[in-house]
């Protein structure tokens, strides 16, 4: 019993130590966004490695999403007798406002994520980042602000790609698989579409890379004890990131979109 006892008093211990730990990196993220002009060469190629790099995978993905989703809303109306005019409606509104945000920022967190944990924790083992201070370059400003801003922008613009991807998905599928014309899909489709629904996903999106850059580069930062550890902190930063996801969706789901 006792042990027990230590062992949640640990656990709520280390909670609210990486808690203080990601809003203290946050804060200093938010300072050295002052030296963006001096730093555009390395936010750039961040963009590239972060977003240009997982643009196949997420297409690859956005194609089944789409593709599953209108066989399984299929299914379903033909279950309950719903007329199949309806499946672009359906489609439409699965994609924009919950699959594609979500699933994106799943495979981002495990693709990304996990990159930068252990690109920044490898650097913290091999006290790079102490040679980084040494000669003065803020590790701060050098390895996290264009970090976090590249997952910041690439996420909502994977998400795009991701939603138009999955609709001509689901549109391909309805028409070779469900039998029905390419006008019906797409006259659902935009019967049912919100331009606010539309934005929501993208806020979504934009809070989820945040979340990922900003648990990736803090999880690399308190790296220790060598390979080992950089084993631990990459597997912790997925594990987190896509917690946190999950947890921010559900509570954007409240505030978002109310019923």
């Amino acid at each position: 019993m006792e042990y027990g006892v230590q062992s949640i008093g640990r656990r709520g211990v280390n909670f609210i130590n990486r808690t203080g730990g990601l809003f203290i990196l946050f804060g200093k993220f938010i300072v050295s966004l002052k030296d963006i002009p001096r730093s555009m060469g390395l936010i750039f190629e961040q963009f590239y490695i972060i977003g240009v790099k997982s643009l196949p995978l997420i297409i690859i993905i956005s194609i089944f999403v789409g593709a599953v989703t209108a066989w399984q809303a299929a299914y379903q109306f033909k279950f309950i007798g719903a007329p199949l005019r309806y499946l672009g409606h359906m489609v439409g509104k699965a994609v924009i406002m919950e699959l594609s945000p979500v699933l994106s920022a799943l495979v981002f967190a495990g693709r990304v994520g996990a990159g930068i944990a252990a690109e920044v924790g490898t650097m913290k083992v091999t006290e790079q980042i102490d040679a980084l201070d040494s000669m003065g370059i803020n590790p701060i400003r050098y390895l996290v602000m264009p970090r976090v801003l590249a997952c910041l922008f690439m996420v909502p613009i994977l998400v795009l790609f991701s939603d138009f991807i999955a609709i001509m998905g689901g549109l391909v599928i309805s028409v070779l698989g469900v039998d029905i014309s390419t006008e019906t899909f797409m006259s659902g489709f935009r019967d049912s579409f919100k331009l606010a629904d539309f934005r929501n996903g993208l806020i979504k999106a934009l809070v989820f890379g945040l979340i990922i850059g900003l648990v990736g580069c803090y999880e690399g930062f308190k790296t220790s004890e060598g390979a080992v550890g950089v084993g631990r902190s990459t597997t912790t930063s997925v594990v987190i990131s896509c917690v946190l996801v999950l947890v921010f969706n559900f509570i954007f789901a409240i505030i978002l979109f109310r019923l």
